[in-house]
């Protein structure tokens, strides 16, 4: 997990998210999904709002900034009562 960055600016509600064991062609049906972060007892939540690139990374946009220990760490990807751990 890490900010999304531009040359000049970073937007910290945004983050660029890399899941691990799902197919880059899987991602896109994630789009809406909920993240939560910490991935254990999750405080903060964010949505998917779209995809970046064509590796398969993530965008996920927080009502809030999430706090720089966030970044690198995992997050919990959920919908409904499906669960995945995304690591970086």
């Amino acid at each position: 997990m890490n900010y999304r960055l531009g040359r000049k600016t970073q937007r910290p509600k945004e983050y660029l998210i890399k899941v691990s064991r799902v197919e880059v062609s899987e991602t896109g049906q994630m789009i809406g999904w909920n993240v939560a972060w910490p991935s254990k007892d999750p405080k903060i939540r964010s949505r998917i709002v779209g995809l970046h690139g064509r590796k398969g990374m993530l965008r996920a946009r927080f009502s809030k900034g999430v706090p720089g220990q966030a970044l690198g760490s995992r997050v919990k990807i959920y919908k409904l009562a499906a669960v995945l751990d995304a690591g970086v």
